[in-house]
């Protein structure tokens, strides 16, 4: 089968479509036909050899694969296997892995749920990783509650957009930081203001209930903007500087109820299913900046790097087997 495949870390171009065994499954798996996946900051991160000081510095296993989502239709299960056929539309994640940016994965029922009906799964690929993300975040994590003011850093992004509508959703007053061209993009998401953060720092602002941080830079001052009771949470943290940025947000402990919260994401069966459940109400619509075949996993990537990103860069990947 055909899939996105690297030999070496290093820059977009390392990428490639190549080909690699169709996965078999076992008698608790399903194989799923992929229609799309999304590409995430993880992904680049991985393939940039950014990872290695928590996975091993040693450089084997190569070929390396990426993707860490997908939707998709199920074609097979195992003999173990119940409530799921043949034919549903899914969607879900890989278990702490990369790979799904390929033609097929195997996985377990409790890592993926019912796609939303209504939805193109191409499209609906743009929810996953930020929506199970941005959920986890404001509703485990933070408990963000009706009438609180929510701050979502790098508003226009992957997972910054669904938690824009999802702050919404919750009855929060939301306020969104992104590019000066994408302010009305953020607005009508659902925001109630939205700032320029070239223009607007963290000491123009005033206190929130919850922040959100998408970005990772600049945490000392953004979780000084925190009230009382105040809650942040970052989903990333500042890739240039790791050990520091990681060892500040352990340290923000001393903080007690107003340290930062961060989170290792690895969503299941129930997450997906709330995802499906709030796309379904019209709480959450995909937001997808392009779509690029398989073929073009280095453009993809590139795209996310470069920056100025709406939404999400999905890769298409349903087709013929190679």
């Amino acid at each position: 089968m055909r899939a996105a495949l690297y030999d070496r870390y290093g820059g977009p171009e390392v990428l490639y479509e190549g080909t690699v065994p169709r996965p078999d499954i076992g008698p608790g798996d399903a194989l799923v036909r992929v229609h799309a996946a999304s590409v995430n900051g993880g992904e680049l991160l991985g393939r940039a050899g950014g990872l290695r000081l928590l996975t091993g510095a040693i450089e084997r296993g190569f070929p390396k694969r990426t993707g860490i989502d997908f939707t998709g239709e199920v074609v097979e299960v195992g003999s173990d296997v119940v409530g799921v056929e043949p034919g549903a539309r899914v969607w879900g994640g890989l278990p702490r892995t990369f790979g799904s940016a390929a033609e097929y994965v195997a996985v377990r029922p409790r890592q993926f749920a019912l796609a939303p009906t209504g939805t193109d799964l191409v499209e609906a690929a743009s929810l996953l990783a930020g929506g199970t993300t941005a959920i986890t975040a404001l509703r485990d994590k933070a408990r963000l509650a009706p009438g609180e003011r929510l701050l979502v850093r790098g508003a226009s992004g992957g997972v910054g957009n669904v938690a824009v509508q999802l702050g919404r959703a919750y009855g929060a007053h939301v306020t969104g930081l992104a590019r000066a061209d994408n302010l009305d993009f953020v607005r009508d998401l659902g925001a109630d203001e939205a700032f320029d953060y070239a223009n607007t720092g963290a000491a123009d602002l005033p206190p929130f209930d919850v922040v959100l941080d998408t970005v990772g830079t600049g945490m000392a001052a953004y979780r000084r903007r925190l009230t009382r009771n105040g809650r942040m949470v970052s989903v990333t943290f500042d890739s240039e500087r790791m050990l520091a940025s990681l060892s500040y947000i352990a340290a923000s402990a001393v903080f007690g109820r107003r340290r930062i919260r961060a989170f290792s994401g690895n969503p299941g069966h129930g997450l997906f299913a709330e995802l499906t459940r709030l796309t379904e109400s019209g709480a959450l619509r995909p937001v997808v900046d392009r779509v690029l075949p398989l073929a073009d996993i280095a453009q993809a990537h590139r795209a996310l790097e470069t920056g100025g990103v709406r939404g999400k860069v999905l890769v298409s990947v349903a087709g013929t087997d190679a």
